[in-house]
């Protein structure tokens, strides 16, 4: 049987697991060896941080009633031996849900009232404040009292039509999509606006979070889960019945949610689920097989997606085979088929991505501390000609010897000003980006637009005002990129002086890539103005409305500009760094030579001594290098499985 999802991420974690361990040793050894400075030491600490928290969240999305929370059930929780989502016949999501994992919080559900719409706070700042959430403790090791604690995110309330209207549930424009109205009068609506459900979950504590949605109209009322959770999902599984196809529900979703130009197609899969129900008893085998891949023919063409992408399940057949340990039944529901897709396209795409960043920041790091390395063998080298050259001189030589040392000591102490000066233009220019990517400058950003939202008669000119505030973005990152070409040309300047006027070996550290953020900020706009291009300007027409949107733009971006802010600030780092390490060493190495030449003018035999240690220390230095070589290849090579136990010692020993 092919390896499953649950597998496949087990090896996930396993070598996220392995690699921050190893990164944590390499920094250890580093810092015995005098080799972790600033910069290196927060380019250990951000791998290290990336590998540990990294999350891979999959969205399921589908229209109520195709078997999202069944599907979710047996990809996941089969070993509880019973359903924990609750999956039962009828609507059962009825608000947006993400399962994860933090070891700060006690198992526990946590739901934020529906009411809370009528407030203009983004989902995420309500994040920030857990005691507005409603909060249940969860019991991981009784499955009855967790899927029945679980039941409650399918609770529903009574509100009239004014009330539907102002959560976002009633329409008049769209009476079509609308709720019934019972004999009273009334509409029945999510009483949840979100939920978090946090458990110790195997996958979970390895960084998966699941994202189950609700239907059409859930997903349309809350900007955030449509513009912020399910653009930025790893992998979306869209889920359709077998027995329905594409209806005209699941195209709405699929076109207004699921499919931008920008999209990696390969991170989207289609399952067919329930194809136990053309499981008849009047056909034969061949006959069902071949209308299910009819079925799954005309799914792929009409969503514009490869056939391989369009996989056929019986995530109830599959549930119930897993509990009951049913092989053949099992194989009959195909989602083995499902899970080696997920495990071995989505898990792939992911770790190929994390690769690629290990693998970058390897590789600045071990150039950052190899120029370290370099500095100290210029320098013994510097010092051991230096040496040499004394053999069978005089004691007047070698005083001479002491003055000039003395004096290309103090030429260097005075170019300390010059030094100074760079820095102060340097940090000048540096306030600049920083305010051009700080907090303040796209609070005000986010004020504008949404000044220009409440403007009235604003409905057909929403557009035009994301594209403005979206241009003001862009060109303030275009300025930070020209500010930061400006640093870096002086930077190169300067080091060179430095280099030719001390022989130092200054490199400049690669520039920030302010074109990166620009192709972000063109992908939230995209999914933005698709969200406003899909019949809802007369909901933006509502204050309340728009300013959640902004709300949630301002959610989305900030993390865009502190991704951006941070790699300034680690460049930044980097040059200042590498300044000082070549500061620090020839100051130290001024000092040895002074030393060295003190033994020689009180033993005759002081020379031969001094010229023994430094060759000693050159050999050291090669052991280092070699060793730093060593350690920082096994980083990047880093193998996928688990770590025997037998190994970690010769780890620690390294």
């Amino acid at each position: 049987m092919a390896t499953s999802f649950n597998e496949q991420f087990d090896q996930h974690g396993a070598w996220r697991r392995e690699f921050a361990l190893r990164l944590k040793l390499l920094a250890e050894w580093m810092k015995d060896h005098e080799l972790l400075d600033s910069a290196v030491e927060e380019r250990l600490r951000r791998l290290e941080g990336q590998m540990r928290s990294d999350k891979v969240m999959v969205a399921f999305v589908a229209e109520f009633s195709r078997g999202k929370s069944e599907l979710i059930n047996a990809i996941f929780f089969a070993g509880y031996g019973r359903r924990i989502m609750p999956a039962s016949a009828g609507r059962t999501t009825m608000c947006p849900t993400e399962l994860g994992y933090d070891a700060d919080v006690p198992p526990c559900l946590r739901l934020l009232a529906i009411e809370t719409r009528l407030q203009p706070q983004a989902l995420m700042e309500w994040r920030m404040v857990p005691e507005k959430w409603t909060r249940i403790d969860l019991d991981v090791n009784d499955p009855a009292q967790l899927a029945q604690a679980l039941e409650k995110v399918a609770e529903t309330l009574r509100v009239t039509k004014d009330q539907a209207r102002s959560l976002g549930f009633w329409h008049d424009e769209v009476p079509e999509d609308n709720p019934m109205i019972d004999a009273n009068g009334m509409v029945e609506v999510p009483k949840w606006r979100h939920a978090l459900i946090n458990i110790a979950h195997p996958l979970l504590k390895q960084g998966l979070v699941i994202l189950d949605t609700p239907g059409l109209n859930a997903i349309g009322a809350e900007p955030e889960l449509t513009v912020n959770l399910i653009p930025q999902a790893h992998a979306v599984v869209f889920i359709l019945a077998a027995d329905t196809g594409v209806t005209k529900s699941d195209l709405a979703i699929w076109r207004e949610h699921l499919i931008t130009e920008d999209q990696d197609s390969d991170s989207r899969l289609v399952v067919l689920n329930k194809i136990d129900t053309m499981w008849d008893s009047l056909s034969t085998p061949a006959q069902i097989q071949a209308q299910i891949e009819r079925q799954r023919a005309t799914s792929a063409e009409i969503l514009g997606l490869t056939l391989d992408q369009v996989i056929p399940v019986s995530a109830q057949k599959g549930l119930v085979a897993k509990v009951n340990n049913d092989a053949a039944l099992l194989k009959a529901s195909c989602l083995p088929n499902l899970e080696e897709a997920l495990g071995h396209g989505m898990m792939g795409r992911r770790q190929k991505i994390l690769r690629g960043a290990v693998a970058s920041g390897i590789a600045e790091l071990r150039s950052e501390a190899g120029r370290v390395i370099n500095i100290r063998r210029r320098d013994l080298a510097e010092q051991m000609l230096e040496l040499k050259g004394l053999r069978g001189k005089n004691t007047s030589v070698i005083k001479h010897m002491r003055s000039r040392i003395e004096q290309e000591h103090g030429e260097f102490d005075s170019s300390g000003s010059k030094i100074h000066a760079v820095r102060s233009v340097h940090l000048k220019l540096l306030r600049e980006v920083f305010h051009l990517l700080g907090n303040n400058t796209l609070k005000a950003e986010m004020t504008q637009l949404n000044d220009a939202l409440r403007q009235p008669g604003i409905k057909l000119g929403v557009k035009r005002a994301y594209t403005q505030t979206f241009d003001r973005l862009r060109q303030g990152l275009s300025r930070a990129g020209a500010l930061n070409n400006e640093i870096q040309t002086m930077l190169g300047a300067t080091f060179r002086q430095l280099n030719t006027d001390f022989g130092f070996s200054l490199q400049t550290p690669k520039e920030p890539d302010m074109a990166r953020f620009v192709r972000d900020l063109d992908l939230v706009e995209r999914s933005h103005n698709q969200y406003l291009g899909v019949g809802n300007a007369l909901k933006l027409a509502q204050p309340e409305f728009a300013d959640r949107l902004v709300r949630a733009l301002a959610t989305r971006l900030r993390v865009v500009y502190e991704t951006a802010l941070g790699e300034v600030e680690l460049w930044n780092k980097s040059a200042a760094a590498q300044l000082d390490a070549q500061l620090r060493e020839r100051r130290r190495n001024f000092s040895r030579r002074i030393e060295a030449i003190e033994r020689i003018q009180q033993a005759a035999s002081g020379l031969d001594d001094r010229i023994g240690e430094i060759e000693l220390q050159e050999s050291t230095l090669n052991e280092l290098d070699t060793k730093l070589r060593e350690l920082t290849s096994h980083l990047v090579s880093a193998p996928q499985l688990v770590v025997p136990a037998e190994a970690e010692p010769e780890l620690k020993s390294a």
